[in-house]
C-alpha cells in the first residue's frame, strides 16, 4: 500500500461509485448497477486495454447505468487449477504471492486513475487487506457465501457486498449469508502493518443476495425472482437483487448471456427489484489453456463492446428510453 497509495482520483472514483451502488441496490436509484469485464485477471496489460474501452462505455451510459469493471485476482476451484494473479501472477507455478498482490494493487490503482469503477471477489481473508481501499463492489462466491468468516469480513467492508446462492442454487443461505454480514462481529484479522489483530466491525448494510444459478439449474426467470425478493421480504429485508447473467444461469455457455438479460429487462420493465446484472466479457471471445494443463487462463467470453449486451433492444428500450423506474 505504500508503494501503491491511493491517488485523489482513485478515492473519488472509489468515493462516487460506492455511493452510486448503494443507491442503486437500496432503491434509491432508478440506475442500474453493471458489473462486466474478464472471468478473471492475468494480464494487466489487455486489463488496461479492456478498462480503457470501458471507460467510454460508461460515460456513454452514465445516466442509466453505473457500470463497474470485474477486476477479479482469485479464482476459487471445484477442485485444483489456477488460482488467480495474486497467487500465481506469472502463472507458471512460481507462486510469487508478493509480486501478485504488487500488480493487483497497481492495476486498480490505474483502472480506478481512469476513472473506471473495480469489482472484486474477496477470496482468501488476508488479500483484501491489500486492496479494499480500490475497490467499490464486492462479491462473495458460491463456494464461500455459507463460510462464516467471509460473512464476517463482510461486516466489516465499507462498499457494497453481493452473496451468491450456493452452488446447489440454494438462495436461503445468501439471505443468511446478507442478515449476518449487516450485524457486528468479532473476529481475527491483519493489521495493516501486517500482525494479528481482533477486528470489530460495525456491520455492513450494504449487503445483497447475487441470483447466479446453480446444479438446480438457472434462477434468473421472473418466478426465480419474485420468490427471492419474497424471502428477503419475509427476512425484513427490502434491497434489490443482482442476477450474475453468466456461470449456472448461462448454463455456463456465455453466449446465452444475452438471452438471461433479455428476461431480466422484461422483469425490469414490469416492476422487478433488480438492481443489477454481472456480465463476462473481453477482449476477445473464447478461452486458453496454459501449456503444462495444471492451470487455466480464461482469456475471454464476449467480444466486440462490452456493453453491447445491453444496449438497443435490451436494456435501452425499457430502461433507457422509458426512464422506467424499477422501483415503483
Amino acid at each position: 500500500m505504500e508503494e501503491y497509495p491511493g491517488t485523489n482520483g482513485c478515492v473519488d472514483t472509489v468515493r462516487r461509485s460506492r455511493h452510486a451502488a448503494s443507491d442503486c441496490i437500496s432503491g434509491t436509484s432508478d440506475r442500474l448497477v453493471v458489473v462486466v469485464g474478464p472471468c478473471s485477471i492475468h494480464d494487466p496489460k489487455s486489463a488496461m486495454e479492456y478498462a480503457k474501452r470501458l471507460k467510454c462505455e460508461a460515460e456513454r451510459f452514465k445516466d442509466d447505468l453505473v457500470i463497474m469493471m470485474r477486476v477479479y485476482f482469485e479464482k476459487p476451484r471445484t477442485t485444483i487449477g489456477w488460482k488467480g494473479l495474486v497467487n500465481d501472477p506469472y502463472l507458471d507455478g512460481s507462486f510469487r504471492v508478493n509480486d501478485g498482490l504488487r500488480i493487483g494493487r497497481k492495476l486498480l490503482r490505474v483502472i480506478n486513475n481512469l476513472g473506471v469503477p473495480c469489482a472484486c471477489e474477496f477470496l482468501d481473508m488476508l488479500t483484501p487487506q491489500y486492496i479494499s481501499d480500490l475497490v467499490s463492489w464486492v462479491a462473495i462466491g458460491a463456494r464461500t457465501t455459507e463460510c462464516q468468516p467471509h460473512r464476517e469480513l463482510a461486516s466489516g467492508l465499507s462498499m457494497p457486498v453481493g452473496f451468491m446462492n450456493a452452488t446447489s442454487g440454494d438462495v436461503d443461505v445468501a439471505i443468511d449469508a446478507v442478515m449476518a454480514a449487516r450485524h457486528p462481529h468479532c473476529f481475527f484479522s491483519i493489521s495493516k502493518q501486517g500482525t494479528a489483530a481482533i477486528v470489530h466491525s460495525k456491520g455492513n448494510e450494504q449487503t445483497h443476495v447475487v441470483l447466479c444459478g446453480g446444479k438446480a439449474g438457472p434462477n434468473f426467470d421472473d418466478k426465480s425472482v419474485k420468490s427471492c425478493l419474497e424471502k428477503l421480504e419475509t427476512a425484513n429485508l427490502t434491497q434489490g437483487v443482482m442476477v450474475d447473467c453468466s456461470h449456472g444461469n448461462s448454463m455456463k455457455n456465455h453466449r446465452n448471456q444475452p438471452k438471461v438479460i433479455a428476461s431480466i429487462v422484461e422483469q425490469i420493465k414490469a416492476g422487478s427489484k433488480v438492481c443489477g446484472v454481472m456480465i463476462k466479457s473481453n477482449l476477445f471471445e473464447g478461452r486458453q489453456d496454459l501449456p503444462s494443463q495444471d492451470a487455466l487462463r480464461e482469456a475471454g467470453i464476449v467480444d466486440s463492446r462490452p456493453t453491447d449486451a445491453l444496449d438497443r433492444s435490451s436494456v435501452e428500450s425499457p430502461v433507457m428510453k422509458a426512464g422506467l423506474l424499477r422501483y415503483g
